[in-house]
């Protein structure tokens, strides 16, 4: 065979040899996204309230032994806000988070001083007492003092959060109080942190606020439902509610942060423990 026709049967098997190499690139099975979880599962200190009562440092490292990486206060027990955050540090927490209700402007300004030196970046008004929200213009009211008490927290540098229970969703006058409170307040300084449990209890997709506040939803409560009609409350991954279909919307929400909670755990230590095991292996 001579040189010329070597190059010339050479350069046809490099060809051959590039034309199946790109048919195996295109034929190739297009890669999926690999699946989501949390990074850090945090939990609502309201769920171990007396266990925090009894022995708060003590609590805490437990909480830490167990794997939580992010807790929400409910109260620090007449612990100064740098012992808080020290004690936070010994046991490597966060605490992106706490519930406290606005009184007025004086206590707003303390409790945003004692969020800046723990370390949150949010400060949620937990709930509503029932002889304040008889009428809808008792909501419009209250609106206009989480737009009050939101630019306060937002000039601070902290995000004002409102958490919901269901008591916001049965229609008053025709409306909706939470649909009237959302359209009455300025996004930018009002949040949400919705409660899963308290809005499936409540009869609402909590889909259907993400899709309508995309954005909005930074913290969520986490606690599962054992279903209607008693809903009663059950440890993570125990119940009826579908996290992977919750979660799997998180970015349209903008959820950030996922507190465990469960209001009257029986075993609080055991339960809280089930509910990480569940949502650390939970992908969606």
């Amino acid at each position: 065979m001579t040189g010329a026709a070597r190059g010339v049967n050479r350069r046809e098997f490099v060809q051959t040899m590039a034309a199946i190499g790109a048919t195996t690139v295109f034929c190739r099975a297009p890669r999926t996204a690999d699946p989501a979880r949390i990074d850090k599962i945090g939990i609502q200190l309201y769920t171990v309230r007396d266990q925090m009562k009894a022995d708060f440092e003590g609590t805490l490292a437990h909480i830490a032994e167990i794997g939580y990486k992010e807790v929400e206060f409910a109260g620090y027990f007449d612990h100064a806000p740098a012992d808080v955050k020290a004690i936070l540090d010994r046991h490597g927490l966060a605490a992106p988070s706490t519930h406290i209700s606005f009184e007025n402007d004086n206590q707003w300004k303390a409790a945003l001083d004692a969020a800046k030196t723990i370390g949150h970046e949010y400060i949620v008004m937990p709930w509503i007492p029932a002889e304040r929200r008889k009428t809808l213009d008792d909501w419009k009211n209250f609106a206009q003092v989480f737009n009050h008490a939101g630019q306060a927290a937002h000039a601070a540098g902290i995000q004002f959060a409102y958490h919901n229970h269901d008591f916001e969703f049965p229609k008053m006058d025709g409306q909706v109080p939470y649909d009237l409170l959302l359209q009455s307040t300025d996004p930018q300084l009002v949040k949400l942190e919705i409660d899963l449990y308290w809005i499936t209890k409540a009869g609402q997709d909590p889909l259907d606020y993400f899709a309508r506040w995309p954005g909005r939803v930074p913290l969520v409560h986490v606690k599962d439902s054992a279903g209607a009609p008693e809903h009663k409350m059950a440890d993570v991954g125990q119940g009826k509610i579908d996290w992977k279909r919750i979660f799997a919307k998180r970015d349209q929400a903008g959820i950030k942060h996922f507190f465990v909670e469960h209001d009257q755990p029986p075993q609080p230590f055991d339960d809280i423990a089930a509910s990480y095991k569940y949502l650390k292996a939970l992908e969606f």
